[in-house]
């Protein structure tokens, strides 16, 4: 029987340590700038993005090394969009990942640039990897992932979000918003994963799949902590969506139904896996713990 807590440790020692590698110190540059991005992107987490291009790449029966330039550079996007959430002019929030947010230690400027450089970082890592393997699998991460982080993934949905902020939505417009913010990023995820490792179209689509429902589930739940958790568990503000006034599965069908609708979505998305075969058995274990995660 699988630890999957071992075995996540393990993966996310690996990513941390890529990680590491992909933004060093910097002396001949002005320190500050790789100071901020190393600050948010070196602040840990569990890496679950950057995990699961490389699990999805293990599934099809891929190398993870193949797929690690991608899982960093995914991981670089996604430190940036925390960075630029957590501004005053997003969600002002103080804490990320149990210690104060970017532009708290270095400033609004800085956390903006930061948040630049590790995009431009991002792209850069990808670009590379393409040119020193230029394959379909290569420039289709990249274009996966690229495609989930732009105008029409999770940047629109940040859009939505933010241009909806106060007012009061119906669940169609709610899930735009939990389709590109939060699960285009892990569609991405694991068709990047799943292209690298040579999957075919029909097998690239069920992971892509799999990943909008793993993405609003996780959302949903995310929605729920944000009610029943503290700051402490968390490691961020709790209560910030009614502090922002933000219509949520939760103040549309309270606690309980949002409970059922993510447990759905979860069950579909193992389903998914399952279909797959042995080869996805993490991937199918992960789900199940993101999907129903206390913190």
């Amino acid at each position: 029987m699988m630890d999957l807590k071992q075995e996540m440790k393990e993966r996310c020692a690996y990513i941390e340590q890529a990680l590491e590698q992909a933004v060093p110190e910097q002396k001949d540059f002005p320190p500050v700038i790789f100071e901020a991005m190393r600050y948010s992107l070196l602040a840990g987490g569990k890496r679950l993005r950057p995990m699961m291009v490389l699990a999805a790449c293990e599934a099809v029966g891929g190398k993870k090394e193949d797929a690690l330039p991608f899982a960093c550079a995914l991981e670089m996007i996604h430190t940036y969009s925390l960075i630029h959430d957590d501004l005053p002019a997003m969600d002002n929030d103080d804490y990320r990942r149990g210690r104060l947010t970017n532009h708290k230690v270095f400033g609004e400027d800085m956390a903006i640039l930061a948040g630049d450089g590790l995009l431009h970082h991002a792209m850069e890592t990808m670009a590379d990897a393409c040119v020193k393997n230029p394959t379909p699998q290569t420039t289709g991460a990249m274009k996966a992932i690229a495609h989930g982080a732009g105008v029409e993934g999770m940047l629109v949905g940040q859009v939505v979000d933010v241009f909806m902020e106060g007012k009061p939505l119906d669940i169609e417009t709610l899930d735009f918003i939990h389709l590109h913010k939060t699960a285009a990023m892990i569609r991405g995820a694991l068709q990047a994963g799943a292209i690298c490792g040579g999957a075919d179209e029909k097998t690239v689509a069920a992971f892509a799949l799999a990943g909008e429902k793993i993405g609003v589930a996780f959302q949903i739940l995310d929605d729920i902590l944000d009610v029943t958790s503290t700051l402490e568990e968390l490691g961020k503000p709790i209560h910030s969506d009614e502090k922002n006034q933000k219509t949520t599965y939760v103040t549309l069908f309270g606690i309980e139904k949002s409970r059922e609708i993510a447990a759905r979505l979860s069950a579909e998305a193992v389903s998914i896996w399952e279909e797959q075969g042995e080869g996805c058995a993490f991937l199918l274990e992960l789900t199940k713990y993101l999907t129903t995660r206390t913190f």
